[in-house]
């Protein structure tokens, strides 16, 4: 039952502004925009969406298949993938170009500017979902233009269902596209921000999208999230997290424990809190992939926070 993961391997340049954002950019003047931003804090991490997901996936004990395309600089990453266990079989080099670089800056509010370079992306669609074997569920996150829709597109083809999770890849794609991105997808994700510029760009309310897949699943931030199934809407909550460190994966964290719970064939009310731990046991680390739990761990708090128990 592997899961195959489609989208982006990065290397995150992550910088903390130790302010707010809101107190130095002036509304009035947002068309003459000229800021500076002093960053004492930086790091670089190991990220993209792919890398992120396939990461927590493997922490609750899932099988993911990363499929992606990176730069002539991706080495330092590959060795991290084959210490963790992480299958590279579907992992394709471009000569001549760099891994997906991303800039990302945040605030003391959480809010993030990021700058990303996409590099080996933009060759995405040389990969092709039948190339993997054993592949169970899929998942179509931010990558090349190209590369996802026919990456979509192969999922069908192949009977596979898959999550449709477009992220930062939004602005990339018209209403037509986003309908038919839908249209294909047995399921799609969003963040709050990202649900509103879905329903902007397709003339759909988030119940008329929720009507053409098995669930849309809207992430909150701390307010938890909503997931729209079987013609209800879901209320999942959010569990306190340890510390608030660095948002930057919350997003993947909770997507990856979304595709462990629809691979177990869990009802929603407990695929959703799962996602919602992940998210929640993320933010208290920093950068996408430096949060360590076992899944002794990952259970004994998943019963603290919700008064039941699950096996993973």
């Amino acid at each position: 039952m592997n899961t195959l993961i489609c989208g982006s391997m990065a290397f995150d340049t992550i910088m903390v502004f130790k302010d707010q954002f809101k107190n130095h950019i002036l509304p009035e003047q947002i068309h003459i925009l000229n800021v500076a931003f002093l960053v004492p804090e930086m790091r670089r991490e190991y990220g993209g969406c792919a890398g992120n997901i396939a990461y927590n996936l493997q922490l609750l004990g899932g099988k993911p298949l990363i499929m992606a395309t990176v730069g002539d600089d991706f080495a330092p990453y590959a060795k991290r993938l084959e210490k963790l266990g992480i299958a590279q079989t579907h992992i394709r080099p471009v000569p001549d170009s760099f891994t997906g670089q991303a800039f990302i800056t945040t605030d003391l509010d959480d809010n993030q500017i990021t700058a990303f370079h996409p590099g080996a992306m933009g060759f995405s669609e040389r990969n092709k979902v039948n190339d993997a074997s054993g592949v169970t569920l899929g998942i179509v996150s931010p990558d090349g233009r190209d590369g996802m829709i026919e990456h979509a597109e192969q999922f069908v083809a192949a009977g596979v269902p898959f999550v449709f999770d477009p992220g930062q890849g939004m602005p990339m794609f018209s209403g037509p596209d986003l309908l038919r991105f839908i249209d294909q997808a047995t399921y799609v994700t969003v963040n709050d921000y990202e649900a509103k510029l879905l329903q902007d760009k397709t003339g759909k309310t988030l119940t008329e999208i929720a009507q053409s897949v098995t669930a849309l699943i809207v992430t909150l931030g701390g307010d938890g999230s909503m997931i729209y199934a079987d013609g209800k809407q879901i209320a999942i909550p959010t569990p306190k997290p340890a510390a608030l460190v660095d948002p930057t994966g919350c997003g993947d964290a909770y997507r990856a424990g979304l595709l462990y719970g629809i691979q177990a064939g869990w009802d929603w009310e407990t695929t959703g809190r799962l996602a919602s731990l992940m998210g929640s046991i993320k933010i208290a680390s920093r950068g996408g992939q430096n949060h360590l739990p076992s899944r002794a761990e990952i259970m004994a708090q998943f019963k603290q926070h919700f008064g039941f128990s699950i096996t993973l």
